[in-house]
């Protein structure tokens, strides 16, 4: 099974999220789509999609003389294994303090409280087994 490859820091989960957004972008469009959040510069951008690559977070591919980055892995994916990671080191595992908390934290939007219920209201999902390694 291969190695998944690190947490992404706070601003390779910036472009992560614009990546996923966009889809497969140029380090311009990238900065750009950024600019009004963060303010760094170009070559900041640019060191940081390098970096990312070179940690396995994003793949680089030549498209008619521009280099397009797209994430590696699917933002379901890469939330899951973050939020898991919280779970586990800062809630003990503790599913209902984790949500306690988020909610404490910052109230849901109606919106959001329907696509909870929904999913409470759901059977749950059968354990999934443990491999050995």
């Amino acid at each position: 099974m291969p190695t998944p490859p690190p947490k992404p820091t706070e601003a390779e989960l910036a472009i992560l999220r614009v990546l996923w957004q966009l889809g497969p972008s140029t380090v311009r469009e990238v900065h750009d789509h950024m600019a009004d959040a963060r303010s760094v510069a170009y070559t900041t951008t640019l060191k940081t999609l390098q970096v990312m690559t070179a940690k396995g977070l994003t793949d680089r591919e030549d498209h008619r003389g521009q280099h397009l980055y797209r994430p590696r892995q699917a933002e379901a994916d890469t939330l899951r294994r973050l939020v898991s990671d919280l779970l586990e080191q800062a809630f003990g595992g503790s599913t209902s303090k984790l949500v306690l908390q988020a909610l404490a934290t910052k109230p849901a939007s109606p919106d959001e409280l329907r696509e909870i219920r929904k999913l409470l209201n759901q059977p749950p999902a059968p354990p999934k087994k443990r491999t050995r390694s």
